[in-house]
C-alpha cells in the first residue's frame, strides 16, 4: 500500500488517512449542496439544465479534489503557502489589465475558455500565507508591533488590488478573514480597537474614494425608498419575497417573486431569497443551522490541533464560510448593503465552490495529520 512519510517520522497509510477524514463534514456540505440543487432546479423552471447539473458535477469533482488534498502530507501545503499567495496575488493584479469586464467591474480572467475569479482563490491563499507566517513566528512575538507589519501587508496587498477592480464585497471578505486570523493567532485585542477607531476617522476619505454606484448602494441601503425602481430594486424585491414566504413558504416552485422573474440574480447572489420564499422561515432556519453546524464542526477540529498552522488553516476556513453566509443572508435581508457575495455551496458559481471545497480539503489535511510535528523554519521542509 502507498505510504506518505511525515518528516516527524509518523507513518500513515492512505487507508488510515481516509479513516481520519471527518466524513460528517462532507455529509453536512452535501446537504447544503442538495438545497442549492433544489433551488437551481426551481430557478430553471423545473429543470436540472443548465445550472443544477453543473452544480452537482462541480461538487462531485471538487469533492474528489478535496479528498486528494486531505491525504497529501500537510507539510507540502506549508511549503507551498507563500508561493500560492504570490501566484494568487499576481492573478488578482492581472485582472486589472487583462480581466473580463462585467457589470462595470473587472473581476474575471479567461484562460483556455475557462473563466474564473482570482479574488476567490485569493481568500484561500491568504489563509495559507497567514497560517504559515504565524507557524514560523511563534506565540511570543505575535503581538509585537514589529512582527505585525508583515501580516498587515499580506492582507493589504490583495485588498487594495481588489478595491481597484472594483469589488468592495470581496475586499471586505478578505479584510475580515485576514484580521480574524490575526486575532485567532493571539494578536492583542487593543490593536483591533485602535484599528476600528482609525477606520471610523477615515470614513469621510473612504466615502470620497468610492465609485458612484457604490455610494448609491450605501444611500439606498440607508433609505431603499429613494430609488425603488433603480438601485433599490434588488433589495425591495428581495424583501417582498422574504415576507411572502411567511412561516412555511409558498411551496416548492410556487414562489411568485422568483417564478415571475421579479427577483433578480436568483441563481447567484439572491438565491437565499428565492429559497426563503418557497420554504419560509422554517426552511431558512434549517439552511442557516446547517451553515452554523459546519462552522462549529470546523472550529471543533481546529481546537484539537497542536500546531499554529493547522489551527489557523481550519479556523480560517470556518471564518471564511461563516462570513460568506452571514454577509449573503444579511445582504438579501437588507441588514447590510448589497455587495455581491454568493451563498457558499448554494449559489451557482464554479470558482466560489472550488475555493470552499479546497479550503475544507486543506482543513481536513490539517486535521488528519494533527498529531504530527511541524517545523518552524522553511529550511526544515527541504
Amino acid at each position: 500500500m502507498s505510504r506518505f512519510q511525515d518528516p516527524a517520522g509518523v507513518d500513515l497509510t492512505i487507508g488510515q488517512k481516509f479513516m481520519r477524514v471527518p466524513w460528517y463534514v462532507i455529509a453536512v456540505m452535501a446537504l447544503i449542496v442538495a438545497i442549492g440543487l433544489a433551488s437551481l432546479y426551481s430557478v430553471a423552471g423545473g429543470s436540472f439544465s443548465p445550472w443544477g447539473e453543473r452544480h452537482v458535477v462541480r461538487f462531485l469533482g471538487g469533492t474528489g479534489l478535496m479528498l486528494l488534498i486531505a491525504v497529501v502530507p500537510r507539510n507540502l501545503w506549508l511549503g507551498l503557502a507563500n508561493p500560492a499567495y504570490l501566484g494568487a496575488l499576481v492573478l488578482v493584479g492581472a485582472v486589472l489589465f487583462i480581466g473580463t469586464e462585467g457589470g462595470g467591474a473587472k473581476r474575471w480572467l479567461s484562460v483556455g475558455g475557462i473563466t474564473f475569479q482570482p479574488s476567490e482563490l485569493m481568500k484561500l491563499a491568504l489563509i495559507l500565507a497567514l497560517a504559515r507566517y504565524y507557524q514560523w513566528l511563534g506565540p511570543e512575538r505575535v503581538s509585537h508591533p514589529l512582527w505585525m507589519i508583515a501580516p498587515i501587508l499580506i492582507i493589504a496587498a490583495p485588498v487594495g488590488l481588489t478595491l481597484l477592480q472594483p469589488d468592495l464585497g470581496t475586499a471586505v471578505l478578505l479584510s475580515v478573514i485576514g484580521f480574524a486570523i490575526m486575532f485567532l493567532a493571539g494578536v492583542h485585542i487593543l490593536y483591533f480597537l485602535g484599528g476600528g477607531v482609525s477606520a471610523a476617522v477615515a470614513l469621510p476619505y473612504v466615502w470620497s474614494m468610492l465609485h458612484p454606484y457604490q455610494r448609491k448602494r450605501l444611500e439606498v441601503f440607508l433609505n431603499p425608498e429613494t430609488d425603488p425602481l433603480g438601485a433599490g430594486y434588488h433589495i425591495a424585491q428581495s424583501k417582498i419575497a422574504l415576507g411572502a414566504g411567511g412561516l412555511t413558504g409558498r411551496g416548492f416552485m410556487q414562489g411568485t417573486q422568483s417564478q415571475l422573474d421579479f427577483l433578480p440574480e436568483k441563481r447567484t447572489d439572491f438565491i437565499f431569497t428565492m429559497f426563503a420564499e418557497e420554504w419560509g422561515f422554517v426552511g431558512s432556519v434549517v439552511l442557516i443551522s446547517l451553515f452554523a453546524l459546519l462552522t462549529v464542526m470546523l472550529l471543533s477540529m481546529a481546537s484539537r490541533c497542536t500546531s499554529a498552522f493547522s489551527r489557523l488553516v481550519i479556523a480560517g476556513t470556518a471564518v471564511m464560510i461563516f462570513v460568506y453566509a452571514f454577509i449573503n443572508v444579511a445582504m438579501v435581508s437588507g441588514l447590510v448593503p448589497v455587495v455581491g457575495v454568493p451563498l457558499p455551496l448554494v449559489s451557482y458559481g464554479g470558482t466560489s465552490m472550488l475555493t470552499v471545497l479546497m479550503a475544507v480539503g486543506l482543513s481536513m489535511c490539517a486535521y488528519v495529520h494533527r498529531g504530527q510535528a511541524m517545523p518552524r523554519r522553511i529550511g526544515a521542509l527541504v
